[in-house]
Parts: structure tokens; sequence; C-alpha cells
């Protein structure tokens, strides 16, 4: 009997001990590196997708028809005004600037006969020596030789200008691409595209602005905000155009749907280093002289299009050990913890970014050890060192090696 109450109280104590809960244990500090944001003068430039356009620039049709029987260009060079491009089958239309000529000097003859009539039975009729009925028609033709001959000179007018169109000049000095029609292709007016045309110097660079920042660049264009180098950019292999722009146009407009506008920049080209239709990336100088606070990019959360940081603050967090005798006086101590906080982002500068709100000079940032953390993780600061302010140009500058060599626009 005395065995089988012992086996139930060794049963009993089992079930008893594994019901216990056990205690979690306390989540142990993440450690991570801090930042002390500062502020400070930078040096960067706002960025903006642009294109090159050519200021002026035109496409060569075909005035008259017929088929092409000279080109005298050589594709993709520069061409001068006035230069013989493209010569259409003159025959057909000379021969109607001959044949207008000719009927012109027939209509003149006839107008010189009639006035000679028309001189004659007036000379008559002052001495009553003809019928009125006579001097009347002979007034009548007359006119009638002077109407032809203005109609014979239209004709000729005409005559001369198909025969002018046969032959197509270069309208402007510029750059002329490939020819879309070949020896012996027919042209039709209005409707074959022979080649184009277009401006090299100076060339134009548009680009799309937020309209919040129209009156930043209408001040620019005013000469209210002069700053040395204030538009460059960078070409398609990244590399610094040597030569400074200037505003040339501000749209008229901001378009209603994307709230943006656009701005004309015009470049010299001297050199043709640019071409219509090149993709480039304008580079405006910062005109903002009061410092800014730049924190390390790695900081950076991204959630959902929006931005964060962890802030480090000291907490005082009660000890909860109960086990302890002394309970109504448990120690508080001081912790470090991460608070998530939503930031406003600038410029990105190199490694670091410009912050516009949500956090203020003095404040720790994590750096270091992000990936771990979420609202209220306890922190501890690595025994490694951490991280440093950027005071130096590599951090607070946004350079370029070739900025040296870039020159003023003239």
């Amino acid at each position: 009997m005395n065995r089988v109450v012992s086996i139930v109280f060794i049963i009993s104590s089992v079930i008893l001990f594994s019901c216990k809960q056990k205690e979690v244990p306390p989540t142990p500090p993440v450690p991570v590196d801090l930042y002390t944001v500062k502020t400070q003068h930078v040096l960067y430039y706002d960025e903006y997708p642009a294109t090159t356009e050519a200021l002026s620039q035109v496409d060569l049709h075909a005035e008259v028809q017929g088929y092409i029987t000279g080109i005298f260009f050589t594709e993709g060079t520069q061409v001068k005004k006035g230069q013989k491009l493209y010569e259409i089958d003159r025959r057909l239309y000379q021969q109607s600037y001959d044949a207008a000529q000719a009927n012109l000097r027939v209509t003149q003859s006839a107008q010189v006969q009639a006035q000679q009539d028309a001189d004659r039975y007036e000379y008559l009729n002052e001495n009553n020596a003809v019928a009125k009925q006579t001097l009347d028609h002979a007034v009548i033709a007359l006119q009638t030789a002077k109407d032809q001959v203005k109609a014979a000179e239209e004709a000729v007018k005409t005559a001369a200008t198909n025969l002018t169109y046969s032959v197509i000049n270069a309208p402007f000095d510029g750059t002329i691409g490939f020819s879309q029609v070949k020896l012996g292709n027919l042209v039709t007016v209005g409707q074959t595209v022979l080649n184009t045309i277009s401006t090299v110097d100076p060339m134009a660079v548009d680009f799309l602005i937020n309209e919040k920042q129209l009156s930043r660049f209408e001040d620019i264009q005013q000469g209210k905000k002069i700053v040395d180098s204030l538009f460059t950019i960078l070409l398609p292999n990244n590399s610094l155009y040597p030569y400074t722009g200037k505003i040339s146009v501000i749209d008229r407009a901001v378009d209603p749907q994307t709230g943006t506008i656009r701005i004309r920049l015009v470049f010299p080209n001297s050199d043709n280093y640019l071409r219509a239709g090149m993709s480039c990336v304008l580079r405006v100088h910062n005109q903002d002289a009061a410092p800014q606070l730049v924190i390390p990019g790695k900081a950076v959360v991204e959630q959902m299009g929006e931005y964060f940081v962890f802030v480090a603050k000291d907490t005082v967090l009660a000890s909860k050990d109960t086990t302890k005798a002394n309970t109504d006086t448990a120690a508080a101590t001081p912790k470090l913890r991460a608070f998530e906080q939503k930031i406003q982002l600038g410029q990105t500068i190199g490694p670091n970014v410009i912050v516009k709100g949500g956090i203020n000079a003095g404040d720790q940032i994590i750096v270091d050890g992000i990936q771990t953390l979420h609202d209220g993780s306890p922190v501890a600061v690595s025994k490694k060192h951490p991280a440093q302010n950027s005071n130096g140009s590599d951090s607070t500058k946004q350079n370029n090696p070739q900025d040296s060599n870039a020159k003023k626009s003239q």
C-alpha cells in the first residue's frame, strides 16, 4: 500500500512540475552602431532626366512630283544654307517654263496690236471718221489683251516656281541625316520625306520640373540668383559635358495631369558633341546655403514608399525580478531602445543622404544592425568603433573629376 502511495506521489509531482510555466528569458539587446546627427554645409546637384533637342529642325518634302535625278551631299555632314541637296527631274518643268515664256511673248504681241488698233480708232473717232461701235470693240479687245498678258505672266511665275522646286536646297545651316530616297525614286508632293535637317549650335536641353519648383527657376531666369556653373549635363557615358548652359524658355503652362512644366536650356555645341535626341542628366547646382542634416544612406529603411530611421533613446525600465526579496525596491536602470521614425529624404550625395524633416540635430540614429530591429527593440552600442560624422569632402560634396574642366558658356 505504501508503495502505491509513493508511485502516485511521484507521478503527481512530475505532472505538477511539468505544468509549471517557464519564464521567457528577456530579449538580449541588439549590438548596433550609432551616428549623431549634425548639420553641415553641403555641395550637391539636383539631377533631372533631360533630352537634347535641336532649336530648329525641318523635314524636307518634295513640292513637285518626279523622279530623283541628283543627290549632292554626304549623309550626316554639315550643310550650309542654300546648298543644293536634291534634284527632281527638271525636263518637264523646264519645258513648261519655256512654253509659258513663249505664250507670254504671244500675248504681249497681241496687246501691242490691240493697243495700236485702239489708238487708231480713237483718233478716227475724234474726227467722226469711224463708227462708235468699232471704237468700243477696239477698247474691249485692248483690255482683253492686257488681261491675257497678266495671265501669261502668272503662268510664267508658276512654271518658274515649279522649276525652282525641282531643286531642293538647305533652308539653314545644320546637320543633314540619312537620305530617305535614292536616285531614281519617285517622290510625291507633300507625302515623301526626303531627309531631315537640324541645327547643332547651340543645342537645346529640355527637362521637366515639378510646379512647386517653378519660382526657383523663374528667379534664375530673371537673374535674381547667380551661381557659377549652375547648369551642367552628364552625357550618356556619364562624362561631364565641358560647357555650361543657361535658361532659354520656360513653357507657357503647367501640365494639369502631371503637375510638371517643361524648361529649355541652351548649351554651346561648336564641337558637335551633342546630337538631337540624346538622353542625358541635367545637374542644377545647389543654391541652398543653409546647413543641411546629412546621414549615412545605410541608416535609411524603406517601407512601402516611405522612409524611416531607427532613433536610439534612453528609457528607464523597472526590473520585474520577483524572485528577489526586495521587490518593493526594484532597481530602475536606463536602457537604450530603438524607435522607428519617419523622415523626409532630400538629395543623395554619394553614400549619404540629406534629410529634410523627421529628425533633428543631436539625435542618435542606428546605422548598423538595423536588419533585426523593430520599434522598441532594446539595443546596445557594439564594441567596435561607432560610425563617425562625415565632415570630409567625400561625404558632403557631390564632385565629378571633370568638373574642373567645365567652361562657362559665352
